[in-house]
């Protein structure tokens, strides 16, 4: 994050790679109270770079001999290629971010990430592997309606989240949803897509509340 770095470069144009994280983790899953780890709230776990240093994968190897509780949150099918050593966990599950079925939306917000078609193959493959999987639709993005239909039967569940919504304008401006309405479209955006996850019987969670004003 370049607010505790030196880094000039724009967001997304530089990558610091962490060789030493294994061995760090190593002793700290020694030293700590056992507890469930979220990889990852910050950057993504499964970056083109993990091809090359496997930083991921060693991590992961670690918490599973000692039996930690994980939780993956990716937008990358590389997720796949370590799951032979997900299987061998007592309790994990996948997760892919996924914020508009729209590919036009997906390229603005994500421009050099993997399709959404590619994240709903893996999402389904690792659910038909017998993983716990779920969908992060966040932040919400015009188009995710369309995604309820289309997660069916990949997921176990679902998590739906405004975030920093501040910098959706250009789809805002398209979409001729007026500034001060932002909260308005979320929560009804929201409760909507609420519903449509709860008449396929998928359990789905907004994690942001409706503004006072509102109520």
């Amino acid at each position: 994050m370049r607010r505790f770095t030196a880094h000039k470069e724009k967001w997304g144009e530089f990558v610091d790679v962490k060789v030493n994280a294994p061995e760090l983790l190593a002793e700290e899953v020694r030293r700590k109270k056992k507890g469930r780890v979220w990889i990852s709230g910050v950057c993504d776990p499964y970056q083109p770079l993990e091809k090359k240093y496997k930083l991921t994968r060693r991590s992961l190897k670690i918490f599973q001999e000692n039996s930690w509780p994980v939780i993956i949150q990716t937008k990358s099918p590389l997720v796949l290629r370590d799951l032979d050593l997900l299987k061998k966990f007592e309790d994990i599950e996948v997760g892919f971010t996924i914020t508009t079925a729209d590919e036009e939306i997906k390229k603005f917000f994500e421009p050099r990430t993997p399709s959404i078609e590619e994240r709903m193959k893996a999402l389904e493959r690792m659910h038909q592997e017998g993983i716990k999987t779920y969908v992060m639709i966040a932040p919400l993005l015009p188009g995710a309606e369309v995604l309820v239909s289309e997660l069916e039967g990949k997921i176990d569940y679902a998590i739906i989240d405004k975030m920093n919504y501040h910098y959706a304008d250009w789809v805002y401006r398209r979409y001729k949803i007026e500034k001060f309405k932002e909260d308005r479209f979320f929560i009804q955006k929201g409760k909507e897509i609420a519903e449509l996850f709860k008449m396929k019987k998928i359990p789905c969670q907004l994690v942001f509340q409706e503004p006072k004003r509102y109520l």
